[in-house]
């Protein structure tokens, strides 16, 4: 392995759930495909968007709650910033921020980043496997936090301590089950120490 490509999401209604990320926006970002695994409780990972302004976020949560979202965490203004956390039909968790907390044109739903948050038991070991398989590390802030440089991918791969990425959304840590998650990248099938897993990149897709 030694890229990062793509997402895909394992859902029960791949049409329905094809709809949702359509209005959301998120259409280029996450492929989907169906899955009856079982899975309960938090699934260990969330995608983060990045909105340049508060007016944007609320527009993308005001989208995301029409198409059929459900509110883990209603916008609020903190110290970093505005933010909120919404859940999609298919339960995959969405946080939506940011660091402005004032408005300087007008609102949008956009977003001007997206990272895959994979919430893992130790983000240091968890680290070491993925650079001892090529990824290079873009940031690192010890066992707090991860980001790996992903220039093949359109969307951003990071590590989160579990336990903090389930309070950081409004969730509970615990879940049983399939992730409902599968990382697209490199030349053979992989699974991380927290049970992700990786599929190559198909064939016509490699360089």
């Amino acid at each position: 392995m030694t890229s990062f490509e793509s997402i895909t999401l394992e859902v029960a209604n791949p049409t329905a759930a094809e709809t949702f990320y359509a209005i959301f926006g998120l259409a280029p970002y996450v492929n989907v495909r169906p899955s009856d695994e079982p899975t309960t409780g938090f699934r260990g990972f969330a995608l983060s968007l990045v909105a340049s302004q508060p007016g944007n976020v609320d527009a993308l949560i005001a989208a995301a709650l029409d198409a059929g979202a459900t509110t883990l965490k209603p916008a609020t203004k903190s110290f970093w910033g505005y933010g909120g956390v919404i859940q999609t039909p298919d339960g995959t968790i969405c946080k939506v921020a940011s660091s402005k907390k004032k408005d300087s044109a007008p609102a949008a739903p956009k977003f001007d980043q997206i990272t895959l948050l994979l919430g893992v038991a130790d983000v240091k070991a968890s680290k070491r496997f993925y650079v001892d398989r090529g990824l290079a590390v873009a940031k690192s802030f010890g066992g707090k936090y991860a980001e790996f440089d992903t220039p093949s991918s359109t969307v951003t791969l990071a590590l989160y301590p579990r336990r903090a990425l389930a309070k950081d959304t409004g969730v509970d840590q615990e879940g049983t089950g399939s992730h409902r998650l599968v990382l697209v990248g490199g030349n053979e099938p992989i699974t991380d120490p927290d049970g992700f897993a990786w599929e190559p990149t198909p064939a016509r897709s490699r360089p």
